[in-house]
């Protein structure tokens, strides 16, 4: 096949290209855009639907087999049929069903793969290219007739949710209602990010549309190695109140976990004595959910009644198994990281503040992102002989890389305090600290690279501003010696409602070599306030406009005259909270000491 045209745009053609990660969310986003490019085209609903169904198909396959950044590339041609291909960077995994009647990866548990496409598509095939591969298809205009099995899907589907009349109108949305039915659960399960929640959502998507019941249960490490099931983590019934009994006698009868993915169904006992009279006799089905070869539990399903399922709903529920453990491997994946990345921020920040004799002090300490280390930090510590120290600073960037600063830079600060060095000189050590772990790092990074494939990168500089004060209580008093690398200036409010600033500006750390830093010191009387706050608070944007505009921060803390540390702390945050109606887009730490 010819790839997808690039050069002249026809009048009312949609056209476009996208690259997707290769994540459980990248069918949802496939399908967000083409369902966009076809909104204002002249197309039938018809070929919308299928377009939907083929584009998830082709997308989740190359997301299961390669894992590797996709390309989606799509065209309304003129004579109005639909044309899309989707590739990946793994040429040597050929895609099942690739060629009737040969050896393919259509193992079970990978539901039905190209064979919805090859009902849909007037025509489809795979392109191979120099280190990658692609699937195209090719959608006639105004959509697929029926195919044989249509009928027998929806009188399936009847079985499933019978009705006491349809239209030819409900006949036909049924018929091809399992098509579109993976893309919409897909969407569903793609955005969840707790697997109790994905579990909860597969209940309600399966019963009653496609069985009686269904129960899952969610293995651990444990169980994987061939323990027990705790108990089922979720039972649905489409009558509430069978779901108690059912799920005492399924915790009875648990499903066998281990190492093995499986291949299909298998069938489970069937839990009569549960279901009432209605429920004597029926069928059911155990499903392994499986995701990057890891099994994460077992799905079964029951249907009253039936000697068997019939093919097209096992086939169904197989596809949707895979995309209810896709979405099961990203929540845990997701719960991990968090779990991490809380750790990690405990271990960054200080366990408790120190209180200063003479003074009083409040803090105000927001992360942007919950889920990840926060580029800011603070300190409150005691350093001997009368002198306590602080610092707020902020590290570019985020997560672990601002981790890795924060861990390196905040114990340095104590140990060199401690160790006596004044604040001038604690800020020349740290950056030096810096600028050589920076290249020490980034010369390991470059080893690694030429070891894998000849490359290499230059050193890779750690930028941190800061803010970092020494303070020395006395009668009547407290003397503060401090200076700014590169961050916000501190500000002075005093009790008449002055407004001065206390440092000059430096360098950021980690920048110059052999860079030295000045301090400069000043007495607070009773009274007198340090406010000293990151760029969360000076940069909180409201449109083109910035909350330290026109020294809007001096403005603001001129207005918390007479008001105590913590009032001072949060009317400042308050202020910078209201300036913009959306939420704030940084970190924000602020840190107010007054002289009592």
């Amino acid at each position: 096949m010819a790839a997808i045209p690039t050069q002249r745009e026809t009048a009312g053609r949609a056209r476009g290209h996208a690259a997707l990660p290769g994540s459980p969310l990248a069918p949802g986003s496939a399908r967000a855009l083409v369902r966009a490019a076809l909104a204002d085209a002249p197309v039938a609903p018809r070929l919308v639907d299928d377009a939907m169904a083929v584009v998830s198909e082709l997308v989740t396959n190359a997301v299961v087999h390669a894992g590797t950044e996709i390309s989606l590339d799509w065209c309304l041609e003129d004579g109005g049929t639909f044309l899309v291909e989707v590739g990946d960077q793994h040429p040597a995994r050929p895609p099942r069903d690739a060629t009737a009647g040969e050896p393919s990866y259509d193992t079970l548990e990978y539901g039905r793969g190209l064979r919805l496409v090859g009902a849909l598509a007037e025509s489809w095939g795979v392109t191979y290219r120099t280190g990658a591969k692609s699937v195209w298809a090719r959608l006639p205009r105004g959509g697929s007739e029926p195919r044989a099995g249509a009928q027998d899907a929806l009188e399936v589907a009847e079985v499933l949710a019978p009705q006491s009349q349809r239209t030819d109108s409900d006949r036909d949305w049924l018929g091809r209602g399992a098509l579109s039915f993976l893309a919409e659960a897909s969407d569903l399960l793609a955005g969840q990010l707790d697997e109790n929640l994905v579990t909860a959502l597969t209940g309600q998507l399966i019963v009653p549309r496609l069985a009686d019941w269904c129960a899952v249960w969610l293995e651990d490490e444990a169980s994987a190695r061939g323990g027990s099931y705790d108990g089922p983590a979720r039972v649905w019934h489409a009558s509430e109140n069978r779901i108690e009994e059912l799920r005492r006698t399924l915790e009875k009868e648990p499903p066998l976990p281990g190492d093995g993915v499986g291949f299909g169904p298998s069938p489970y006992p069937w839990p009569g004595d549960a279901l009432g009279a209605q429920g004597a006799d029926g069928t059911a089905l155990a499903y392994r959910l499986v995701a990057g070869g890891r099994p994460l539990g077992t799905l079964v399903i029951g249907r009253c009644g039936l000697a068997r399922f019939p093919d097209e709903i096992t086939g169904l529920v197989e596809d949707l198994g895979r995309r209810v453990a896709l979405a099961i491997g990203a929540a845990r994946q997701y719960a991990r990281q968090a779990t991490i990345s809380a750790i990690l921020q405990r271990g960054l920040l200080p366990g408790a503040v120190a209180e200063i004799p003479g003074m009083s002090s409040a803090l105000v300490y927001e992360p942007c992102d919950k889920s990840g280390p926060s580029g800011d930090f603070y300190d409150l510590f005691p350093a001997g002989d009368g002198r306590w120290c602080f610092a707020i600073g902020d590290v570019q960037g985020k997560g672990p890389e601002a981790a890795v600063v924060i861990g390196l830079a905040r114990p340095w600060l104590r140990l060199l305090a401690r160790e006596g060095y004044r604040v001038a000189d604690v800020l020349d050590r740290l950056n030096q600290l810096l600028l050589d772990d920076a290249t020490e790092a980034a010369d390991a990074a470059a080893r690694a690279l030429v070891a894998v494939d000849g490359r290499g990168e230059g050193p890779q500089t750690r930028f941190l501003s800061l803010l970092y004060g020494e303070l020395i209580p006395y009668e009547g008093g407290v003397r503060c010696t401090l200076a700014s690398a590169g961050h916000p200036l501190p500000l002075v409010l005093g009790p008449d409602g002055t407004v001065r600033t206390a440092a000059r500006p430096q360098t950021l750390l980690g920048v110059v070599e052999d860079e030295t830093y000045t301090s400069e010191t000043l007495d607070l009387g009773p009274g007198d306030s340090l406010l000293c706050v990151t760029d969360g608070v000076t940069e909180r944007r409201r449109g083109p406009h910035q909350f330290d505009d026109s020294d809007g921060l001096a403005t603001a803390l001129a207005s918390c005259a007479g008001l105590t540390a913590d009032e001072i702390a949060e009317r400042i945050r308050h202020l910078v909270h209201t300036f913009g109606e959306a939420p704030p887009e940084d970190d924000l730490a602020l840190l107010v000491l007054q002289a009592e």
